[in-house]
């Protein structure tokens, strides 16, 4: 592992963390099947998306954000003692928000914007010297903007909370929608698409042609059309928002480009990393398509159009999750070999050198993507169909998801390291 790399347990504790995550919100959306059928802004439904955006995605893309940019820049985190700080108070914060809300705990709440706000802090702080390399690339551009983006979402999450605390805080329009559109496109999906460009030459084996352009246009147009769609909604501005619903459709577009590229150039076979990649980017298109049924919907059925609305949500999460799941699956046991050959394991269970595809059954990961596939596929349908029969069994997929993923990825490892270390690890 280069030298830059914080120590493994950085990446794989915000992994670890995710997996859980993503257990409690399939189990919330088993809770809230009901209230999401009859209104989907409801405080169930609140609490499973926050589970799922917080505790799940933004925990993930967390973990890869301080494993990806020393490796990007060449440089090393500001301090690993930052970046364990930033896990625990992120961790706090993720959790105690739907919890606060679940059992309506003012104060638990509370406490939860500050500790989110102390987290985004120190993230920034803590990446503040490798981001300043120069000269990077369209991951370095993408990965300023996405810590950007955290630290307004944030700003606005503690706005949120304390709205829930006293009512002190009001905009006109969409704030809600301002802030997820912000979070899921100007923060979390401008880390994917800064990540993506570093990972898919890297796992597909794509040698690039020089000129191109469409991953450097994603970078800047999805989050700078985020920020203009979010500002819109928030505001009641319909031209703005219309503006920047029209350059965040432009950068994913280019996003997509980017990735058919990469597809067109690689030199390693099709996998199940492939599948997964290709089965992300697919729900961009899906979500777009529902959330312009549901705009055009809303003004003549409202309940429709917010239900529409809310299954295009889930549509862009599935973008993320899928991409997350998928990308776990070749992150992990990239991270965890190097810490088996530290400890002297340099065989695999057939007596040959330890690979990477050793560290994992293909069988479960195969699973694996057929529930979280068929999970956000249910989540659409029970949101925007109102069934909450289909929501509940897309909170069990999501569950089974995350505990499928966590166990797959860590038992073998954990049986290939020596007993003493084994011990210790457990």
């Amino acid at each position: 592992m280069p030298t830059a790399v914080p120590p493994p347990s950085v990446p794989l504790a915000f992994l670890v963390a995710a997996a859980a995550g993503l257990v409690a919100c399939g189990g919330a959306w088993i809770w809230a099947r009901g209230a999401a059928a009859l209104d989907p802004n409801a405080d169930a439904v609140v609490v499973a998306v926050h589970f799922g955006v917080l505790a799940t995605l933004s925990t993930g893309l967390l973990g890869a954000t301080h494993q990806f940019t020393p490796v990007v820049t060449g440089k090393p985190l500001r301090s690993v003692r930052l970046a364990r700080a930033t896990f625990v108070t992120w961790l706090g914060a993720s959790w105690m928000l739907p919890i606060g809300i679940a059992t309506r705990q003012l104060g638990v709440t509370a406490g939860s914007g500050a500790l989110a706000g102390v987290a985004v802090v120190l993230l920034a702080v803590n990446l503040a010297s490798p981001l300043s390399a120069r000269g990077k690339g369209v991951p370095v551009t993408a990965l300023r903007f996405a810590v950007a983006g955290a630290v307004l979402t944030t700003a606005l999450g503690v706005a949120f909370v304390g709205d829930r605390q006293g009512g002190w805080f009001a905009l006109s329009g969409h704030a809600d929608l301002a802030m997820g559109v912000l979070g899921m496109f100007g923060w979390l999906g401008t880390t994917y698409v800064g990540v993506a460009e570093k990972l898919w030459p890297m796992f597909m084996l794509a040698h690039m042609p020089a000129g191109r352009r469409a991953g450097h246009l994603a970078a800047w147009a999805v989050p700078v059309g985020a920020a203009a769609l979010a500002g819109g909604l928030g505001w009641s501005v319909p031209g703005l928002a219309w503006a920047g619903a029209g350059l965040l459709a432009a950068g994913l577009a280019a996003h997509l480009a980017s990735l058919w590229s990469h597809v067109r150039h690689r030199r390693r076979k099709a996998d199940l990393h492939l599948v997964f990649v290709l089965t992300s980017a697919a729900w961009l298109p899906v979500g777009a398509g529902l959330a312009l049924a549901g705009t055009l919907v809303l003004p003549h059925r409202y309940n429709l159009g917010v239900a529409l609305v809310a299954s295009a949500m889930a549509a862009y999460g599935g973008w993320l999750l899928e991409a997350l799941v998928g990308h776990a699956h070749k992150v992990v046991p990239f991270v965890v070999w190097s810490v088996l050959r530290a400890r002297g394991v340099a065989t695999g269970p057939s007596g040959k050198p330890l690979m990477f595809a050793d560290l994992y059954d293909h069988r479960w990961a195969v699973a694996t993507y057929a529930t979280t596939t068929a999970g956000i596929a249910a989540l659409c349908v029970g949101l925007g169909a109102s069934l909450p029969a289909a929501t509940a069994a897309a909170g069990l997929l999501l569950a089974v998801t995350g505990v499928t993923v966590a166990a797959n990825l860590s038992v073998r490892p954990l049986r290939l390291l020596p007993p003493a270390a084994r011990e210790g690890a457990s």
